[in-house]
């Protein structure tokens, strides 16, 4: 298969990044890399969806590797683990999986699974800051995309599915493989889990994970994880805080200890970050020059600096996203000029995630792999993003009153950076806007 028809095949299907942002997969795959690294990490806390994946369809994220690496000429593959990943897998350290594709074991340490910091574990190469990981010949796949990417190319079928792990405080903590489009709140009602007034409910990870509405939210492709958390531990408090008193407190409260900066992983691998410089800056100094601060825009916002280092209550990782939406006003980007060069001290600060768990008060809620729930359950509506990516929204193709069928093509990319939407079940279109489009379950 050339890369040109795997490209073709990937975009057809709607194939975005399952594990962050969401990029469409097809944009990714470019020639001149050496390496393809499957980032099964399952960086933040709590989160088991990969795991779950990997041990029910590792056949096939292994196979979505082998046609990426057939198509671009990749010479090999690493399937990234954490160890104890691996020994739930039953996976041993550089095991062979196919032809191209071996095991990697990685420390249980956060934040693992940030691209840039995975490739320096695993390769020893430093992607430059502001760069792509194509600039050192990598190419990186969460291990659900090459899931998705086996099916699109082996079957035909399109992205309408989504593995998520509901956990936190919840009477069982459970993955389920649900329609993309359910809502938060039909969900809730189908499996029996509420939010109570004491928690919120995070989409994604604990630390990085925003605070959504159960009742207006609903799945996406990027959708790992719906956890519920209670709003006095740490990881929640710091979520919480207004934005203006973040800065006011930053800027008035810093002891410049720096142990922010010592702790930061992609400060220890060269970047030119230090967040207990930048906490010093008031808002208006920065919006006045916002030229001095572009560094800001290489933060992966994993937020050690905040909930782990930092003694007085500082965000240095609010702080670097007020910054990075100061620089996206401005259209400022950073240049990077000169050597990078590692902490040599690196390796003994990284931060085990046991301890992270700790510190960020999610520990009583890690009891172990989740049990996987999969009985066929359709909701009986399904809202539809028209932008569940990175990029420019779809441009819908139905009309409201318009019959579908699961896997049709309902909104398509508008644009290079841009991504297919397919209906997720047989219904009919009720509701169509710039925005959306929703479907009543055909019962």
């Amino acid at each position: 298969m050339t890369l040109s028809e795997l490209k073709n095949i990937i975009a057809e299907n709607g194939c975005v990044g399952a594990g962050g942002a969401g990029f469409p997969s097809a944009v990714k795959l470019a020639e001149g890399a050496d390496t393809l690294v499957i980032n099964a990490a399952e960086c933040e806390p709590l989160l088991y969806s990969d795991l779950m994946v990997m041990k029910r369809h590792l056949d096939d994220v292994v196979c979505g590797a082998e046609y990426v690496i057939e198509a671009t000429g990749i010479r090999n593959g690493h399937l990234c683990v954490k160890e104890h990943t691996g020994h739930r897998l039953g996976l041993e350290d550089g095991q062979k999986l196919s032809a191209h594709v071996s095991v990697k074991y990685l420390p249980n340490v956060y934040p693992m699974g940030d691209e840039i910091i995975l490739i320096y574990q695993v390769l020893g190469r430093i992607v430059p800051p502001g760069q792509l990981p194509i600039t050192v010949g990598v190419i990186v796949f969460n291990s659900e995309t090459l899931y998705n990417v086996c099916r699109a190319v082996r079957d035909s079928a399109p992205v309408t599915q989504k593995w998520i792990t509901v956990g936190g405080k919840v009477p069982q903590p459970f993955v389920a493989l649900v329609p993309v489009g359910t809502t938060v709140r039909e969900l809730m009602q189908k499996y029996g889990f509420f939010v109570p007034e004491d928690c919120v409910m995070i989409d994604g990870g604990p630390a990085m994970g925003p605070i959504i509405d159960p009742n207006t939210a609903v799945i996406t492709k990027t959708t790992k994880g719906l956890l519920i958390l209670p709003r006095m531990i740490p990881a929640i408090q710091s979520k919480l805080a207004k934005n203006r008193s973040v800065m006011t407190h930053a800027s008035a409260n810093c002891c410049q200890c720096s142990l922010c900066t010592d702790m930061c992983p992609r400060a220890l691998i060269g970047y030119p970050l230090k967040p207990h410089k930048i906490v010093r800056n008031s808002l208006a100094m920065i919006e006045q020059n916002p030229e001095a601060f572009t560094e800001a825009a290489v933060c992966c916002g994993c937020g050690i600096c905040e909930l782990t280092a930092c003694c007085q209550g500082i965000s240095p990782r609010r702080v670097y996203q007020q910054v990075k939406g100061i620089l996206a006003k401005n259209k400022l980007r950073y240049q990077h000029k000169g050597e990078l060069k590692v902490d040599p001290n690196r390796d003994y600060r990284l931060l085990p995630s046991e301890r992270f768990m700790q510190r960020i008060g999610v520990a009583p809620f890690d009891t172990g792999v989740p049990e996987f729930v999969q009985d066929g359950w359709v909701p009986s509506i399904i809202d539809l993003p028209l932008r569940q990516h990175i990029g420019a929204p779809a441009k819908a193709l139905v009309k409201v009153g318009d019959a579908v069928s699961a896997g049709q093509l309902i909104a398509e990319a508008d644009g290079a950076i841009s991504a297919n939407i397919h209906a997720s079940v047989n219904g009919t279109v009720k509701e169509v806007s710039a925005s959306k489009i929703v479907i009543a379950v055909q019962s």
